[in-house]
């Protein structure tokens, strides 16, 4: 009989946005926009507004403002906005990424304008499935990755041009997952091969792995910064989350485990939350066994002598997030004022939005 647990807080469903064909991959919200974005095996994406109703600002209410049909062949795997909220990215199983920006809004800074999205560049490359896509925080560089076990990064240039500026063939099985570092130029990629690889560019060597973090005994499937970046979260299909800290320059090493999942752990994401200052944010954790758990993650006030350590406190949790149905993605909302939303994706087809509140 699993144990039962007294959390301070719950997962309240705030929407469920039907209308996907086939399971939802991912989500991903507009860093500067009241703008969420899906894609699914349907070969769609899907885009939502939302806004706070002004009756009750506790109330978020959204609403479905346009599909892009996309083009791809395949599924749809993986979608990324740019810092600037203008463009979007999408990996697809046809091996391509595809750039697309609203060309012919009226207002560009109304949500609501579906406009008429274009494929502004189709990056061709990859050998097989793309299974990641992910901008720099300075919008200057993507990262993807794929089933052909390679990590590639682009250049962003202007007119939506872009260069290769390094394919790395670190991973000896298929790359699950890319994500960059909040503020700097480093790289991270998850894998079959039960590792993450960390990644920067040197200018006389162009981009190279320089750390290896192994511990996993299954494919890692995704990975998440703290918001500060100063720590690196990985979920396994060995039913443990791992949380690497910088130690040094160039130097990470283990932590800290959670464990809270009976089937593998499909996706993770790491927001700022609303706990106190001295907390290093909140940790959302999803997978196969359908349960969305919420860790609240602290540094000790004191550091004991020797290997360094954190604190981990389950805050809120939500069994069958979608039914009987796995759920593939987990995204918190990383606009000001909406830091206690997140959504989430599932093989069911539907997104689903959820708030941390106040249990009742």
């Amino acid at each position: 009989m699993a144990m039962q647990v007294d959390l301070e807080l719950e997962l309240e469903l705030v929407s469920e946005l039907s209308g996907h064909d086939e399971r939802a991959w991912q989500v991903a919200w507009n860093p500067t926009k009241p703008l969420l974005a899906s894609c699914s095996a349907d070969k769609t994406v899907r885009l939502y507004s939302y806004h706070k109703d002004e009756q009750d600002p506790s109330t978020t209410s959204f609403s479905h403002v346009t599909t892009i049909p996309t083009g791809h062949s395949k599924t749809v795997r993986s979608i990324a906005w740019a810092p600037s909220g203008k463009t979007l990215a999408t990996g697809s199983f046809d091996s391509n990424v595809g750039i697309w920006e609203k060309r012919d809004a009226s207002d560009d800074d109304d949500p609501t304008d579906a406009g008429d999205w274009e494929c502004m560049t189709l990056l061709e490359g990859h050998e097989t499935e793309c299974k990641s896509v992910a901008y720099s925080a300075t919008g200057t560089l993507l990262a993807s990755c794929s089933r052909d076990k390679t990590v590639w990064v682009w250049e962003v240039q202007p007119d939506s041009d872009f260069e290769c500026m390094g394919v790395l063939m670190e991973h000896s099985q298929d790359v699950k997952c890319v994500a960059w570092h909040p503020t700097e130029e480093i790289l991270a990629s998850a894998s079959y091969d039960d590792t993450i690889k960390l990644y920067i560019d040197d200018p006389s060597e162009d981009w190279y792995c320089f750390s290896t973090l192994s511990g996993h005994q299954a494919t890692v499937w995704s990975v998440a910064w703290s918001p500060r970046g100063d720590y690196l979260a990985s979920s396994s299909d060995d039913l443990t989350i791992r949380i690497w800290k910088r130690t040094a320059q160039h130097a990470w090493e283990f932590v800290h485990e959670l464990k809270g999942h009976d089937r593998s752990i499909c996706s993770i994401s790491w927001g700022v939350g609303k706990g106190t200052p001295e907390t290093l944010g909140w940790l959302a954790t999803t997978g196969s066994d359908g349960k969305v758990n919420v860790w609240e993650i602290s540094e000790p006030q004191q550091q004991p002598t020797g290997k360094p350590t954190l604190n981990s406190k389950l805050i809120a949790s939500v069994s069958s997030a979608h039914g009987i149905s796995d759920v593939n993605s987990v995204q918190w909302c990383p606009r000001s004022g909406f830091e206690d939303l997140l959504s989430t994706a599932g093989d069911d087809g539907s997104i689903r939005v959820w708030k941390v509140a106040a249990s009742t």
